[in-house]
């Protein structure tokens, strides 16, 4: 389901994805990253369990230094929840499956 939502997303910029209604989960991440690879299963689960009500969405920060600047990314992974534009909520490292279900369903 993340690689359709990308496929569909790639006609939108950065920019335009995070001022959607719909929340979006941006997921700083890095290919050399271990805890980024064991969170990118947790979000495909993530995923499954939320639907389409919120979109998750990976940007490598050493692909994309310029995202990763303008929102101060400093460790990866890094979790950052957008809604209408607006960072509603912010956390790095590993984040449980639960917690980010509980927390994606309280704002979808």
């Amino acid at each position: 389901m993340l690689m359709q939502e990308k496929i569909k997303q790639q006609h939108m910029t950065f920019n335009e994805m995070l001022q959607s209604n719909k929340p979006v989960l941006v997921d700083f991440t890095a290919t050399w990253c271990g805890p980024c690879k064991m969170m990118a299963p947790i979000l495909v689960d993530v995923k499954k369990e939320i639907g389409d009500a919120v979109s998750i969405i990976k940007v490598d920060v050493d692909n994309n230094p310029q995202a990763a600047r303008e929102y101060n990314i400093q460790g990866v992974p890094t979790l950052i929840l957008f809604k209408q534009g607006k960072q509603i909520w912010r956390q790095s490292g590993v984040v449980p499956k639960k917690e980010l279900v509980q927390l994606l369903q309280k704002e979808s």
